[in-house]
């Protein structure tokens, strides 16, 4: 019996480290990148930090019960669509570069073109938002876009690298269309482990304010999540951004729960002609690490923005509930703020 126990124990464990090493998981930073974090004023107690305390699960909530019901339990049905979702393919290998557009690619994925220069943020064009293709998978008709169908890009912009939004197969397809990525600390050690050179990644921390071409700049800015694609979470930072053209302000979101960063923004680099938010897959579990449709509101009062771009929906069923009364709310704080 013991034996047994010991063979299992073995076959377990070696199959873990089979499964965690395949390249969909990345790499781990080491050497000089490793030093450079742990350098980084927002690298405490052996992980990055927000700026506020943000814990993973809402008071009254429980880890175990959470994880039960995400895996287990039966889900709210208007999680996932009853038809196939209408979509528009658009041909973005033969667009005037010299035109702004903004085409989103579903979930968080969407192709920008401004001011003469492309950009592609958060691409994960695989019909699965996992490591292994039978996970979460795509909804019908939110997947038109694949791999091949992106042009050359002069900058890859990742906010951080969970896999629904740093997805290895569409960005290990498209490193030879890709001018330079531009990528939170810590991150460039999944992408030099997919063949990315390291003259090719502009790698940072909240604040640095980095030039790009035809005079436009980018800013990284602050974020309240989290990160980590293998078993230990925030030793990788997570961002949003802000890009100044010379024509418009854009904000970059990326995965973030409500937080005072918003209103610093705003006040520091608005207003904003776009504000590009997380709006979908939440809950009040993780009110703390996604925005509440309410929230998303806020935010965009805070930043200052004229319009906002909601994105992270559409595509995948990441959380366990759609909260009708959040969006109502959302809705008349909007109201309100107009009046």
């Amino acid at each position: 019996m013991i034996y047994w126990i010991i063979t299992i124990v073995a076959v377990l464990t070696v199959t873990f480290f089979i499964v965690i090493n395949m390249k969909a998981f990345g790499g781990v930073p080491k050497g000089e990148r490793l030093k450079r974090i742990k350098q980084s004023k927002l690298y405490k107690k052996r992980q990055f930090q927000n700026i506020s305390h943000t814990p993973s699960i809402t008071e009254g909530y429980k880890m175990s019960k959470v994880t039960y019901d995400f895996f287990l339990e039966k889900k709210d049905p208007l999680l996932k669509p009853l038809k196939e979702i209408p979509s528009i393919h658009t041909d973005l290998k033969n667009r005037d570069k010299n035109q702004d557009v903004f085409i989103w690619l579903g979930h968080s994925s969407y192709y920008l073109q401004t001011d003469g220069i492309s950009f592609l943020i958060d691409p994960v064009l695989s019909k699965y938002g996992s490591p292994f293709k039978y996970f979460n998978k795509a909804f019908k008709g939110s997947d038109i876009f694949k791999p091949e169908d992106i042009p050359n890009i002069d900058y890859l912009v990742i906010t951080h690298d969970h896999f629904d939004h740093l997805d290895y197969p569409t960005v290990q397809s498209i490193r030879d269309r890709t001018g330079m990525a531009i990528i939170p600390l810590g991150v460039g050690a999944h992408l030099e482990r997919w063949g990315y050179a390291e003259n090719t990644l502009i790698e940072e921390e909240w604040g640095a304010e980095i030039n790009l071409k035809n005079k436009l700049k980018i800013v990284f800015t602050p974020a309240r999540h989290f990160s980590g694609r293998r078993i230990r979470q925030n030793d990788t930072l997570w961002s949003s951004y802000v890009l100044i053209t010379p024509t418009k302000k854009i904000f970059l979101g990326g995965d973030s729960g409500y937080d005072s960063h918003f209103k610093r923004i705003g006040e520091q680099y608005g207003p904003f002609d776009y504000a590009i938010l997380e709006n979908g897959q939440y809950g009040e579990a993780w009110r703390y690490i996604h925005t509440l449709p309410e929230d998303v509101i806020q935010a965009g009062i805070d930043l200052k923005a004229a319009h906002i771009l909601p994105v992270h929906a559409a595509k995948f069923a990441l959380a366990l509930f759609i909260h009708g009364m959040n969006l109502y709310k959302g809705l008349q704080l909007l109201e309100k703020n107009k009046n």
